[in-house]
């Protein structure tokens, strides 16, 4: 175990490195001069040249990398171009909005798309298994602003139930999470059902059955276990897709997370705040997918990690 942890967290040196270079490229080729507008549209030329001096952005690329590395080795991301303050400060609080807002989505996606799941793997080939596939396909197919707009318009403007945008309570975590949720338990839903169908085809489970169990205990006890490996691997995968497409999300619903903050400083040319955030939303996509394979050994104890 503890090998396989020490191999998986060399594989991040590599991930980081590549994305790293990548974003950097990326958020330098974006047209537009952060240094006008960090001085302002009335700023003189001299003005915008002493504020490029400032920033670091009259060196070379390749300086102007190799200073960020050095920098974020130590710990050190710089400062926002946008605010002044450190980079660390601008992201802490807002990363662990999108990190909770990306859990609540998880554990609701997760627990919806394995119930249904199971419902229509068991009542297969009824109405009640197209009818959950039809809502399924659905839920894959509408983009995530028209979703989260459609649930603003009906339990915040109509109903009045939940709050518009905004965050402070945990009814303004609501709607954002099953905005991310749906999509999410869509794609769980039609995993587990495939896994399960598979699974209750297995000798052992027609064994099961022909000892006189109920369909009940053969489902929950011989069957659903190992029919949720391949939906650790989706459910793994999700979450870290989930914490980087919360970003038409928390735009939509005005939610302070690291994927709004993301939009406004790639809109503000702020290149630190934009680096840090994307190496943190790697580092935290690695992580996640590490404790998926650590989920297998819970699930199987006979699979073995490599």
């Amino acid at each position: 175990m503890l090998t396989f942890l020490a191999r998986r967290l060399t594989h991040l040196i590599p991930v980081i490195f590549g994305v790293s270079v990548a974003v950097f490229l990326m958020i330098h080729l974006i047209p537009g001069d952060p240094a006008r507008l960090v001085a302002g549209m009335e700023a003189t030329p001299q003005d915008v040249e002493n504020v490029r001096r400032a920033l670091g952005l009259d060196r070379s690329l390749p300086i102007q990398y190799l200073t960020f590395v050095a920098n974020a080795l130590t710990g050190d991301f710089g400062q926002s171009f946008r605010t002044g303050r450190p980079v660390l400060q601008e992201i802490g609080f807002r990363y662990g909005n999108t990190l909770a807002l990306g859990l609540a989505a998880v554990v609701i996606g997760t627990l919806l798309g394995i119930a249904t799941g199971i419902v229509t793997a068991v009542y297969r080939g009824t109405w009640i298994d197209n009818a959950v596939l039809a809502v399924s396909l659905l839920g894959i197919s509408v983009p995530t602003f028209f979703l989260g707009l459609l649930l603003m318009l009906t339990f915040s403007v109509y109903l009045g139930w939940l709050p518009l945008t905004g965050s402070g309570t945990w009814q303004h975590m609501v709607l954002p999470a099953v905005t991310l949720a749906i999509p999410n338990a869509a794609v769980i839903s039609r995993v587990t059902r495939s896994s399960l169908v598979e699974v209750l085809n297995q000798d052992y489970v027609r064994t099961a059955r022909a000892k006189g169990l109920s369909e009940l205990v053969v489902v929950n006890r011989h069957a659903v276990r190992n029919a949720l490996i391949p939906v650790a691997t989706v459910t793994g995968l999700q979450m870290g897709y989930l914490l980087g497409g919360a970003v038409v999300t928390e735009t939509v619903f005005a939610w302070p997370g690291i994927g709004r903050l993301i939009v406004q400083s790639i809109s503000a040319r702020d290149f630190p705040v934009v680096q840090a955030s994307v190496l943190l939303l790697a580092v935290t996509f690695v992580v996640v997918n590490l404790l998926t394979d650590l989920v297998y050994r819970v699930l199987d104890p006979r699979i073995e990690l490599k």
